[in-house]
């Protein structure tokens, strides 16, 4: 409630802009739109409850604006489809597009009913859906319940979008995929623009070869596709093997051009004004320190801690940064205002920094693709300090450690925003040279192995994960917290009973500790054939359960992801009574790499102390196909080997 109550009043506080389409028209589809009759149904035998007839896409770019068609006609084969199309809706920015209802109808048999003919008053809404995720795109939405719609009916429904983006000026962008179940009877994608435009077009695998002409003075890009079925990405592949039948259309010259483009915006955000309160912060950090390393993450520490995330998508917002001065009065900003807001701060702290823009979860293939603003749907700072590339994220938080402890973040690819222009640039991710999780459980069996053991359990984490966890305690109360630790070791450890719950945070060392201490049963169990007692300890030695095998399709060979970075280690400990005498360990020795990861284990007794460890770390971020086989195998084996402990009768 009090968080939702936040959010509400900071949407309040944004002056929202006057809208130039709040509702949506109704009229027939835009002339250049080719309107294509209902295809009759593919075969119903093995099809989904809905079964797509008609997936058409066109589109026209010009110069003064883009118009995007769109016609689904699905039909319902049986009664769990019903609820999929129970509602028809639209979305639009009001800012800047016209969406226009063309036609909303239901086939049965020979007969039509127009869902349209009784009133054209869709339900209209601004519904900000993300509030309680702080973000505010200003969206509106248009929605009509389909009312009567049985068994066997088909819904046919179309719509367009026009518009132009004030930031993209007169450059266009389209998007087209193969996204559908089953089999649709007919796919088509047809784009227009004017002959001689610099408009260029890249298909991926799986979207087959579009076919290219003219008419009346316009290109045609179509790709027509009956009994179309859309490509399965291979399984485990990496983002960029995944992106099947799909099209892409651009008329952006280069990354270059999307660089110079989005430079002003921030050049002109990234000031602070003479009679900003800012001022003083910044002042305070340059007369603390001369270093322009402590500097630099001074003012991130800034920006994190005292300016919190919300998103503000509306008008401009998607792309326009807001002024440094704005973000510091509201104390609130989205990554734009963050970003000018720390270029800002380190420009007056003489630090040399700039924009970034970022994809997150879309960085893998980057390089392959068209240049477009589209492309990304993030920004950070790049700061060169002493010769080195920082990467500075003012959306995150509790960064407490230096600025050498923060990594390069996963994004793959970056586009530096500057007056002169840029090019991609590959953001390399190294593997992790200390482990992020350290996990070492010791048990005190020195009394004797028919007695509860002592145990002292210990998770240290660092980087990132530390982060999470000091987030976590930061918000919890800690009677929750201890809670979620204890039935977290019933569900995992059901033999060890937690006595006592603590945790300490490692600023200076970047780390997080969590220890927990109790007692434990041990089972110990006789081997007759070997006349010893053994107790097989549970070592986590297998971060990753294989690769699968792929259907055939498209990018069937290539290469299967690795979980990167990864580095884990895991220790168990046991005091052994009577200093050790008479017990023997067996458990997996030495080096080995196997799917991309390396993995080193001990194991031995010393000093009266059985120990077994295991380094679970990734060196690469993916593996051939080739190789995927083999490395599932010795994983299985891996999986298998034995750890265990024997004591004398």
């Amino acid at each position: 409630m009090l968080r939702f109550a936040s959010v509400a009043v900071a949407a309040v506080l944004i002056a929202a802009p006057a809208l130039a389409a709040p509702k949506p028209q109704y009229g027939p589809p835009p002339k250049w739109v080719q309107v294509a009759e209902v295809p009759p149904a593919p075969p119903a035998e093995g099809a989904p409850a809905v079964q797509t007839l008609l997936d058409d896409n066109q589109s026209r770019l010009t110069p003064e604006g883009d118009g995007y068609y769109n016609r689904r006609v699905r039909k319902v084969l049986k009664t769990e489809g019903l609820p999929a199309l129970t509602t028809f809706g639209v979305t639009w920015d009001p800012d800047d597009e016209q969406v226009t209802i063309h036609s909303l109808r239901i086939i049965r048999g020979d007969k039509t009913i127009d869902l349209l003919a009784k009133g054209r008053n869709m339900l209209v809404l601004r519904r900000e859906q993300d509030l309680e995720r702080a973000m505010l795109d200003g969206r509106m939405s248009a929605s009509q319940q389909i009312e009567g719609l049985q068994v066997g009916d088909i819904l046919d429904a179309s719509w367009s979008h026009s518009g132009r983006d004030p930031v993209a000026g007169n450059r266009s962008y389209d998007l087209e995929a193969l996204a559908f179940p089953g089999v649709a009877s007919r796919y088509r994608v047809r784009l227009t623009w004017p002959k001689g435009a610099p408009v260029r077009f890249r298909a991926t695998e799986g979207f087959g070869e579009p076919n290219l002409g003219e008419e009346g003075g316009w290109t045609v890009l179509e790709r027509d596709i009956t009994n179309a079925q859309a490509p399965k990405p291979p399984i485990g592949a990496p983002p960029r093997f995944r992106r099947l039948g799909s099209l892409e259309t651009s008329s952006f010259e280069s990354w270059n051009e999307v660089s110079r483009m989005m430079a002003p915006l921030y050049a002109s955000a990234s000031v602070i004004g003479a009679d900003s309160d800012l001022r003083a912060e910044v002042d305070a950090i340059a007369a603390r320190t001369r270093d322009p390393k402590a500097r630099a993450f001074a003012a991130l520490r800034l920006v994190e801690d005292k300016t919190r995330y919300f998103f503000i998508g509306i008008g401009d917002g998607g792309y326009v940064p807001a002024p440094a001065d704005e973000t510091w009065r509201r104390k609130f900003g989205d990554c734009k205002g963050k970003t000018a807001l720390l270029l800002a701060i380190l420009k007056a702290l003489e630090v040399e920094a700039e924009p970034a823009l970022v994809s997150l979860g879309g960085g893998d293939g980057m390089d392959e693709r068209l240049p477009s603003l589209a492309a990304f749907n993030h920004v950070l700072v790049r700061a060169t300090v002493e010769g080195k590339v920082y990467w500075l994220d003012g959306t995150r938080t509790g960064d407490r450690s230096g600025l050498d402890a923060l990594r390069p973040p996963p994004h793959r690819w970056a586009l530096p925003v500057r007056a002169a222009g840029a090019d991609l640039e590959r953001i390399d991710l190294p593997p992790l040279d200390a482990p992020q999780i350290e996990a070492k459980i010791r048990f005190d069996a020195s009394k004797g192995l028919d007695v509860r053991a002592g145990v002292m359990m210990n998770t240290r984490l660092t980087g990132d994960a530390a982060n999470a966890m000091r987030q976590m305690v930061a918000i919890t109360p800690r009677t929750d917290l201890e809670r979620t630790f204890r039935q977290q070791m019933s569900g995992n450890m059901s033999w060890i009973e937690v006595e006592k719950i603590d945790w300490r945070d490692d600023v200076e060392n970047d780390a997080f500790e969590i220890r927990l201490s109790g007692v434990a049963d041990l089972d110990w169990r006789t081997n007759p054939d070997l006349g010893v007692r053994e107790y097989r300890v549970s070592v986590s030695n297998n971060q990753t359960q294989g690769f699968p095998r792929r259907e055939p399709g498209p990018n069937r060979d290539a290469p299967y992801a690795v979980p990167f970075p990864v580095f884990v280690r895991t220790t168990t400990e046991m005091v052994l009574p009577q200093g050790g005498k008479g017990f023997t360990v067996r458990g997996p020795a030495g080096r080995e790499m196997v799917g991309g990861m390396e993995l080193v284990r001990a194991s031995g007794i010393d000093g009266g102390v059985a120990r077994f460890t295991i380094d679970v770390r990734s060196l690469q971020s993916e593996i051939p196909a080739a190789e995927a086989e083999a490395a599932t195998r010795t994983l299985r084996r891996v999986a298998s080997e034995d750890s265990l402990i024997r004591a004398p009768l």
